[in-house]
């Protein structure tokens, strides 16, 4: 028989792990249910997907599996790549190197004027990315994207737009795979390219999380892809919907924040 001491332990045990299981369901609830997901897309009347990695668990979280896995053309996302490769092949010397602007108008104003990678990459400027994409030749961006397995590995002749109108295409479950490699500097490049690629994702920092993060939009689909850092965690998250003009832009900021804040990653 046990005695009454043994008895209360035992009790003060069965306590301290049932305490210990509600905590894990209530985090299991936080992170681990897409059950409130939808409610984004419905609310905002946008047709899309959004795939969650927790870089602790190795597991995924997925909004709409099925358009998961259907490829898009990339778009200004494929900066991310486009970045690495120029840095590796010396297309650019290195994020401060200033490219002249042409003279050429164009409907943003900040892409009117000289640029460097690290002031192209947050505006998405185009024309830059074209140039370093011609200095890069077809014959080496082919041989990297086929080193990286990105997307479909298509590459039409259109050197300067493959990621905008071609055949090059990418689906939300494959952005995943090729940010994971980056956050674990597993892609082939330099190390220190990765690193410094990385740092010009910056979209948004405070205490709490840093977010690193590259939007696209062409064809009528709309990207936000990238990985958010907290104290103890990476969530790596890539979304894509249906997105008919700019003016519907900033649903894939809204989205993706929305979702983060839903799963108690940022507040």
């Amino acid at each position: 028989m046990l005695k009454r001491p043994c008895i209360i332990m035992r009790i003060k045990e069965l306590t301290i792990i049932l305490i210990l299981a509600l905590f894990g369901l209530a985090s299991c609830k936080q992170h681990g249910s897409t059950d409130n997901w939808e409610k984004f897309f419905q609310e905002n009347y946008v047709n899309g997907t959004f795939v969650l990695k927790n870089m602790n668990t190795n597991e995924p979280l997925i909004y709409n599996k099925e358009r998961s896995n259907e490829e898009f053309v990339p778009a200004s996302t494929f900066k991310i790549l486009n970045s690495m490769i120029a840095l590796q092949e010396s297309s650019i010397a290195n994020i401060n190197d200033t490219i002249k602007w042409d003279g050429i108008n164009r409907s943003f104003d900040l892409w009117n004027k000289d640029q460097t990678m690290k002031s192209a990459l947050p505006i998405s400027c185009v024309w830059f990315y074209q140039e370093l994409a011609r200095r890069t030749g077809k014959e080496k961006m082919q041989e990297w994207i086929d080193k990286t397995n990105y997307g479909n590995k298509k590459i039409e002749n259109k050197i300067d737009r493959f990621w905008l109108d071609g055949n090059l295409a990418i689906s939300a479950n494959e952005q995943i795979d090729f940010l994971e490699k980056l956050v674990r500097n597993e892609l082939p490049f330099d190390k220190d390219i990765q690193e410094t690629v990385k740092g010009i994702m910056i979209s948004d920092s405070t205490q709490n999380y840093i977010i690193h993060s590259k939007t696209g939009w062409s064809q009528n689909i709309g990207w936000n892809v990238g990985y958010v850092e907290t104290k103890d965690n990476v969530w790596i998250f890539a979304l894509n919907i249906d997105m008919k003009n700019s003016s519907e832009g900033e649903l894939r900021k809204t989205l993706t924040y929305d979702i983060l804040k839903e799963q108690k990653i940022i507040e």
